[in-house]
């Protein structure tokens, strides 16, 4: 029982996310969640008996095919032909962390009773996360405005038979799928292939996955800046908590707290130093990354309200006898969102970079390079290059999807967010923003070791402990690009409580 959570109208928030993922658990839904998907069913079967009236997309086609009415012996094919003709992805394959979040959301959106699907469809989808059955979805195809409406199709296909899906690493077809566990194909009643397509859960997935991905490079950023802060015999005054309650903004107190924190004890920091200020790649640590955190706030506000949200359309309110026909799966929240969160990942990176730069600058009794010899050995000139190379694109990656628009649907569709766009961007240029960490964190590692016999703090000191066993001091040029790839791994590998980086 411990190791199941229940679908219910508590809300979703990234702790409750970051427990159900890591900790592997099912999911069932909560006894008022089947209430309100019944109940909510039954009213639009009695609806659909007692007119003849046409309701968007219920008992009509679709987009701009809005006025032509469907007769009703044909509304089973109409949702399965929806389905089929929607799933027009391409590109890449998304990643299954993603697609498993895509079927949470999905879920959780549909139980809310406002959306008209079977019980049983609701449960079928379950029965594919619970079996990590995962549908292959495509990244490109979604304009983030009717819905992400091709990826959903994608994920929808195999409930009907059709698709594709990964299950134990392995192929198979929507057909065969349901075939091995030995389920019927779901007959789609009206409405529910509308339900399934329309919505906002491709964006959303990828949104709570790079929150939880960015409050971890953030939490490192600063932790891996300390050590470079340390390794270039930095100031600690510029931490002070006095300079930061004079301009309180949350992201940047928290920033230069958790520096203070990390650095407690060191004797390099404490030393006399020579120099009366530091570069600002050093000493703007709590403005920089204080403004990248208040960022992350502002968005994580945004997905939070978006993923305990229904998001397709028609809405169905049974206790007002109301269908409307809204906009709620217009994606521009979240297109603006994950446009604003590349801007404020790509500044980790920005400065990151600048505080490698100036590690391999021969600077503050540092070799040029890190490395004896330095001519006979390149030692530390090369990995700049590449963090250089990656922040670079990464400049061109947080350019706003959200500004553009293209008009789809004959013109009934004019204006879309793009945030599926905004979206695949982002998960990209957070991979890159832990690619130069990783190299800031090869980087500072082989420079506190130049600066033995003086240690730095107990807890930076035990942090590089672990990661000397995997990347050992460089003495002499050697394959870097191997260093370079053990040291992403090891950030991989790094698991943060949750409540520390949040």
């Amino acid at each position: 029982m411990d190791n199941i959570h229940y679908i219910s109208t508590k809300a979703l928030d990234l702790k409750v996310l970051h427990s159900i993922i890591f900790e592997e658990k099912n999911i069932k839904l909560s006894e008022n969640a089947i209430v309100k998907i019944q109940n909510c069913r039954t009213y639009l079967n009695e609806k659909l008996k007692n007119q003849d009236k046409p309701i968007y997309g219920i008992n009509t086609g679709f987009g701009s095919l809005y006025n032509v009415k469907i007769s009703k012996e044909n509304l089973t094919k109409l949702q399965e032909n929806l389905m089929m003709s929607h799933a027009c992805g391409s590109g890449d394959l998304v990643p299954e962390k993603v697609v498993k979040l895509m079927l949470l959301l999905k879920i959780q959106s549909l139980s809310y009773g406002h959306s008209g699907v079977q019980l049983q469809t609701v449960e079928r989808l379950i029965d594919f996360y619970n079996n990590n059955i995962l549908p292959i979805v495509y990244t490109q195809g979604s304009l983030g405005a009717s819905g992400d409406l091709a990826p959903l199709a994608h994920l929808a296909l195999p409930l009907i038979g059709k698709g594709e899906v990964v299950y134990n690493k392995q192929i198979y077809s929507g057909e065969d799928i349901l075939r091995e566990f030995n389920w019927e194909p779901i007959i789609m009643q009206s409405k529910e292939g509308l339900a399934l397509l329309n919505g906002t859960q491709f964006m959303s997935a990828y949104g709570i996955y790079l929150l939880l991905e960015s409050y971890k490079l953030s939490y490192l950023a600063d932790l891996i800046g300390s050590i470079s802060l340390d390794a270039f015999d930095g100031r600690i005054e510029p931490f002070n908590e006095l300079v930061h309650l004079v301009r309180p903004h949350n992201g940047q107190i928290k920033t230069a707290e958790r520096i203070r924190e990390f650095l407690d004890g060191s004797q390099l920091i404490k030393q006399e130093k020579v120099h009366v200020q530091d570069p600002y790649s050093f000493r703007c640590m709590p403005q920089v990354h204080g403004a990248s955190k208040d960022t992350l706030a502002f968005v994580e506000k945004t997905f939070i309200t978006e993923i305990n949200s229904v998001t397709d359309n028609p809405n169905i309110f049974s206790n007002e006898d109301e269908i409307i026909s809204g906009g709620n799966f217009h994606g521009q929240p979240l297109a603006l969102a994950l446009d604003y969160l590349k801007i404020a990942m790509a500044e980790f990176g920005n400065i990151s970079e600048r505080r490698v730069f100036q590690l391999v600058s021969g600077l503050r009794g540092l070799p040029a390079f890190l490395v004896d010899s330095p001519g006979l050995n390149s030692g530390f000139m090369i990995p700049q290059y590449t963090a250089a190379s990656i922040v670079s694109a990464n400049k061109q990656l947080a350019t706003p999807a959200s500004i553009d628009s293209i008009v789809s649907s004959n013109g009934q569709e004019d204006h879309v967010s793009m945030g599926a766009n905004a979206a695949t961007q982002a998960f990209r240029l957070v991979e890159n923003v832990k690619r130069v960490l990783a190299i800031e964190l090869f980087n500072s590692s082989q420079a506190l070791s130049l600066r033995e016999p003086l240690k730095s703090s107990d807890f930076i000191e035990s942090f590089l402990s672990v990661y000397r066993t995997e990347i050992t001091f460089v003495a002499f040029d050697r394959e870097l690009y191997k260093d370079i790839e053990a040291s992403i791994n090891f950030i991989d590998s790094l698991t943060i409580d949750v409540n520390e980086v949040i």
